[in-house]
């Protein structure tokens, strides 16, 4: 096996070619950062942010010693340059953390125009495949932060809280829409705007947190279809019933409306109403399901409910690898910028996976990268150096176990066979 060919960039500098060139400063002039610049360029705060994120730096000290320490380096990396810790504490308080959002809607843009296929290329292996609409789903993970220096964060009394409103598409395991703010707002609040993007024709599954009857009317009229579960208090009449009795894990499944009056007003037509056994945890639990689409096969609208998993695994995914727990600062602003910057790195590290045919998880690729993420070696070389030995697995019949000479116990039988 050869060795990895040498680059002229470092593996940090590889993963910043791929944000436009131009991008950062169109994008500091349009938020009014490059007014808040002066020795410390809004390129160099992406790259350092960039950096925290691939490193897990524990601190402002921490991210400016390293920079420091591999100047030469940085400085190839388009000109940027090292911050001081108050130079960089001062520019994640004050510089507005739109620029970050917009630069990383613009880099996923990007990377998706000059590789179409990318946008198609993770899709969720829990998706029923019949299902060739695109499906998205809806949910929200809640950063716990700490209370005493964050009041814009107050959730309770002796707590602060962030919280991530996310829409996940589904097929290419990239987000759509995003949304970070306090934690103090109901779910709810925010499905309007989750959901403003979607075409008619598509899939949104949400968990019931996000039940709000006039935002599903209007979902509805808009010709999407939504899933989710139903709240224990929903009072509602049966219509139709679609079977007698009990088929397989499917105990009911209704055509219903809404029997409250204020609720009717703003949910006036029927939907399915689908009572099911679901195994959880080895044990089958009876869950209420409710759904607009009037043909689908009741199985189906269980199979999407639990399809709305796969955004519980992007939460685990980003949560696990990159550093969205400890932050570099306490303003809403740090936060946002270090938010954002986690996803930046989420989608660059996706998009090389992409390029290099990368079949292991996204933990593995992070680790790598991280151990490499100032060596002068093309990442898509070293992509290829994961684990020993190449092939598909196999496994033995007998484990393997190393014996000093002599001591090797005798050897009973004729077969020593493989499985592949």
């Amino acid at each position: 096996m050869k060795n990895p060919t040498k680059s002229k960039l470092c593996v940090l500098g590889q993963l910043c070619k791929f944000i436009p060139g131009h991008l950062t400063a169109k994008l500091a002039k349009k938020h009014g950062v490059d007014k808040r610049s002066r020795s410390f360029s809004p390129w160099s705060h992406v790259v350092s942010l960039l950096y925290a994120q691939l490193v897990h730096a524990i601190g402002l000290n921490d991210v400016c010693d390293s920079l420091r320490h591999h100047a030469g380096k940085l400085s190839s990396i388009r000109g940027a340059t090292v911050p001081s810790r108050n130079g960089l504490s001062h520019a994640n308080k004050v510089r507005d953390p739109k620029m970050m959002q917009d630069l990383f809607w613009k880099v996923l843009d990007y990377l998706k125009s000059i590789q179409p296929k990318f946008g198609y290329a993770g899709r969720y292996k829990g998706i029923p495949r019949r299902f060739k609409r695109t499906i998205h789903a809806v949910d929200s993970s809640t950063i716990s932060l700490v209370a005493n220096c964050m009041d814009w964060a107050k959730h309770r009394r002796r707590k602060a809280a962030a919280k991530c409103h996310m829409r996940l598409n589904l097929h290419s395991f990239l987000p759509s829409f995003i949304i970070v703010e306090q934690a103090s707002h109901h779910d709810d609040y925010r499905a309007q705007e989750l959901c403003a993007g979607l075409q008619a024709g598509e899939i949104v599954l949400f968990d019931k947190a996000y039940i709000n009857y006039e935002h599903l009317y209007h979902l509805t009229k808009r010709d999407v279809f939504w899933v989710t579960r139903a709240k224990d208090n929903m009072d509602y009449h049966v219509c139709k019933r679609r079977i007698k009795k009990q088929k397989g894990n499917i105990i009911r499944d209704d055509e219903v409306t809404l029997s409250k009056k204020a609720s009717k007003k703003n949910y006036p037509q029927r939907f399915r109403r689908i009572e099911a056994l679901v195994e959880v945890d080895g044990k089958l639990v009876t869950m209420v399901f409710i759904s607009n689409n009037l043909e689908w096969a009741p199985s189906s609208v269980c199979e999407l409910y639990l399809a709305r998993w796969g955004i519980e695994v992007f939460f685990k995914q980003i949560k696990q690898t990159l550093q969205v727990c400890d932050f570099l600062g306490h303003s809403k602003n740090a936060i946002q910028w270090q938010l954002y910057a986690a996803l930046l790195v989420y989608v660059l590290l996706r998009f090389q996976a992409f390029l290099s045919g990368w079949q292991h998880s996204f933990t593995r690729i992070f680790t790598l990268t991280r151990s490499a993420v100032w060596d002068k070696f093309e990442l898509l070389d070293l992509l290829q150096f994961y684990g020993t030995a190449g092939g598909k697995w196999r496994m033995r019949t007998e484990p393997q176990t190393l014996y000093l000479p002599g001591f090797k116990p005798p050897s009973y039988g004729t077969a020593h066979a493989l499985i592949a």
